[in-house]
């Protein structure tokens, strides 16, 4: 189960657009070295490492050692487990709002249309 600090984390990762966009590259060329990757950003490659090492400790990217190039590989449980335990409560809670603001229109607008011919009997 995800903790709070893991949260944290995970959010911290995805709050900048670069690592926003680094994990979209990953997903779309798993296996993609580091140097391939840093040549897709218009800053230094230490940088580049820096939001790397963010999303390696968020989990949300693998690193595999393949000789002198570390591949690169994105790892979505973290994303999905967030949606799990935090998205779909807060789905429950507001379908289960949705639910009773509807029934309560539509008793309100059974009312009404029983008011109105009541009122054109007269």
């Amino acid at each position: 189960m995800i903790t709070n600090d893991d949260m944290d984390l995970v959010f911290h990762a995805l709050a900048h657009k670069t690592r926003r966009c680094i994990l979209d590259l990953v997903r779309d060329q798993p296996g993609q070295g580091v140097g391939e990757l840093a040549k897709a950003f218009d800053v230094s490659r230490i940088a580049i490492m820096n939001h790397l090492k963010v999303l390696e400790e968020a989990g949300l990217l693998v690193s595999q050692k393949d000789g002198r190039t570390r591949r690169l590989y994105l790892n979505a449980m973290p994303i999905q487990a967030i949606h799990e335990r935090w998205i779909d409560a807060y789905s429950d809670y507001w379908a289960d709002r949705l639910s009773f603001i509807k029934h309560a229109a539509e008793g309100v607008a059974q009312s009404n249309t029983q008011h109105k011919e009541d009122s054109s009997d007269d």
